[in-house]
């Protein structure tokens, strides 16, 4: 990513700007908007020429903000991803901090209502390629703030009753290295070696949650499977037993009912 565009990384570790920074970081935020209000209209192109035309500026004066195509789209999935995540942790707050099953299935299921309501938004976040580790996108992936919200309720449900997690030894190789240097986006600080299979079912959640809620958001099943949700509620319920919540299900369910209703 080019030094013009900021990333997660860089804004976090930013010191007071000043007014020429200010202004800076007000025009990135009107690029979102822009870019944002190009998604919410149904036919219309997102690309730098129409963020520009939106913004009232011409497309070789963004290039100062935005290099490339991808560079707008770095930018723009991360701001779409964070300000969704706000919502997702909101409805984490209907259940007190000793419920994190509750929890997690309240944002989870915020997750799906808004995918199935922007799904421009979700797609530019969450379906646009990454070509690998050495890719430079990776960072803006690692720092997915929604990604890390549903990673921090799965290691609460494990801290509050820890449940089967594989030895590193029980992983294949390419796992093994994957949770001993991991790309996902999830918090490692005071985990030990031996609980690094942890991140394995994090990956595995993620893989479920995710394909999931792609699938209806594209229209890849029945349209009555997906308005009553029994697909999602059943992949969610199914993954139960692994976090050592089999006996929950009945409740869970009705959390989870309750949420996307």
């Amino acid at each position: 990513m080019s030094a013009t565009t900021p990333t997660p990384a860089t804004q976090a570790s930013k010191r007071p700007a000043g007014r020429r920074e200010r202004q800076r970081e007000a025009t990135f935020a009107e690029i979102v908007e822009a870019a944002r209000a190009l998604l919410a209209e149904d036919g219309a192109e997102l690309s730098l020429r129409a963020v520009a035309a939106r913004m009232g500026m011409t497309a070789p004066a963004l290039y100062r903000y935005v290099a490339n195509y991808q560079e707008l789209v770095d930018l723009v999935a991360f701001e779409i991803d964070r300000a969704a995540t706000a919502g997702f942790a909101a409805a984490a707050e209907a259940f007190p901090e000793d419920d994190p099953a509750a929890r997690l299935c309240a944002s989870v299921s915020a997750f799906r209502t808004w995918a199935l309501g922007s799904p421009r938004e979700f797609t530019l976040a969450f379906a646009n390629p990454v070509a690998g580790s050495a890719c430079g996108r990776r960072e803006t992936v690692t720092v997915s703030t929604s990604a890390l919200l549903f990673t921090d309720q799965l290691r609460a449900i494990y801290e509050r009753a820890p449940y089967p997690i594989p030895a590193l030894d029980e992983l294949p190789d390419a796992v093994r290295e994957a949770v001993l240097d991991p790309l996902i986006p999830a918090k490692t600080d005071g985990l030990a070696e031996h609980e690094r299979g942890l991140l394995w079912v994090y990956m595995q959640g993620w893989v479920r949650l995710y394909g999931i809620v792609a699938l209806e958001v594209v229209g890849h099943l029945d349209p009555r499977i997906i308005d009553s949700g029994d697909m999602f509620v059943s992949t969610l319920l199914d993954f139960l037993p692994a976090l050592g919540l089999a006996a929950e299900r009945p409740r869970l369910e009705a959390v989870v009912r309750a949420a996307i209703a």
